[in-house]
């Protein structure tokens, strides 16, 4: 190494040295202009596709259902329910008018205009009768748009009793009342009004179709539900079970109820003898309750009811459901 001079080997130990750190440096791809930008979200020509999936949506509310709905019962000429909000009511079509229940419309009353305009919007016959199913506000206030157009109203004798004596101004006083039984007959239909026996107040009718095989029920027979609360407006728990039993004895096949239960669908038998099988089954465990001196505060925290944790306020309501059943079997009322 004597011949090479001293400047040329520093020269190239300085190059050795520069290798590596060029071979480090990441190699960049050149930039694509402008038009020639792939679509958004994908790789540019030449890449491989990314392997990372995009962020999961999140999954869209379920609508709210509209504030009314009017549908023709299935297999029917003539049978529709109107729903507003959480209440409905069922109504006849015929060729000598309209047969109309409950109109629905407690503190608001563009329930009841609506009702008549959907009914008008199916048949331009007049409305002829509402009936009341029972005295409740609920179901009954706001008729009087019904009235003014010229229909006859009518309900049980205890319903029109109560009404004269309560004189709630919203409320249409009956024309006509019913002790038992009675039928109406509009342009070849029959509607049988029956009435059951005290179950959730002292006049609630059961309204049939014989030919159609349907009846109207409201508030007394819950679809996979518990009773309202503590039982409200109830004489007897024991009446409202015989009632339930009367019900079953009578000719019919699908039941429209007063409120849209379990899904909106329409009742059968076999909901009413599940029904009539809790309340049994509550009170029985009531009156152990009682005899053992438990009723009430004690029978209400502990009874439970498992076969029927599925139904719909049983959290909420079987205590209140409990406390009237303390009330008859542990003191006598």
């Amino acid at each position: 190494m004597s011949g090479i001079s001293s400047a040329l080997i520093s020269a190239m130990i300085a190059t050795i040295l520069a290798v590596p750190a060029l071979a480090q440096a990441p190699v960049q791809p050149p930039a694509l202009p402008p038009s020639a930008q792939p679509p958004s979200g994908q790789p540019p020509s030449g890449q491989p596709p990314s392997t990372q999936q995009p962020s999961a949506q999140p999954p869209s509310a379920q609508p709210s259902p509209p504030p009314f709905a009017t549908i023709k019962v299935e297999g029917t000429d003539n049978v529709y329910i109107f729903r507003y909000g959480g209440h409905q009511s069922m109504f006849v079509v015929t060729p000598q008018g309209v047969i109309a229940t409950d109109p629905i419309a407690y503190l608001r009353p563009q329930a009841a205009k609506t009702y008549i305009e959907e009914i008008q919007k199916i048949t331009k016959a007049p409305i002829r009768y509402v009936i009341y199913s029972h005295h409740h506000y609920d179901h009954i206030a706001g008729g009087k748009p019904f009235k003014d157009l010229g229909a006859r109203f009518v309900a049980h004798k205890n319903a029109r009793a109560r009404l004269a004596a309560l004189k709630y101004p919203d409320v249409v006083i009956p024309d006509q009342t019913v002790d038992q039984k009675t039928t109406l007959r509009l342009g070849g239909t029959a509607l049988e009004l029956i009435y059951v026996g005290r179950n959730h107040s002292d006049n609630s009718l059961v309204m049939r179709l014989p030919k159609e095989k349907i009846i109207f029920t409201v508030d007394f027979i819950p679809i996979q539900t518990l009773q309202f609360r503590n039982i409200p407006d109830n004489a007897s728990p024991i009446e409202l079970e015989e009632s339930l039993k009367k019900v079953l004895a009578l000719d019919w096949e699908r039941m429209i109820p007063g409120h849209p239960y379990a899904g909106g669908r329409l009742g059968t038998k076999k909901d009413v003898e599940d029904h009539l099988a809790y309340l049994q089954e509550l009170s029985a465990e009531v009156k152990k309750a009682a005899d053992a001196g438990k009723c009430i505060d004690a029978a209400m925290r502990e009874i439970k009811l498992p076969k029927y944790e599925s139904w719909a306020n049983y959290g909420q309501f079987l205590p209140m459901n409990i406390e009237r059943y303390c009330y008859w079997w542990g003191r006598g009322f």
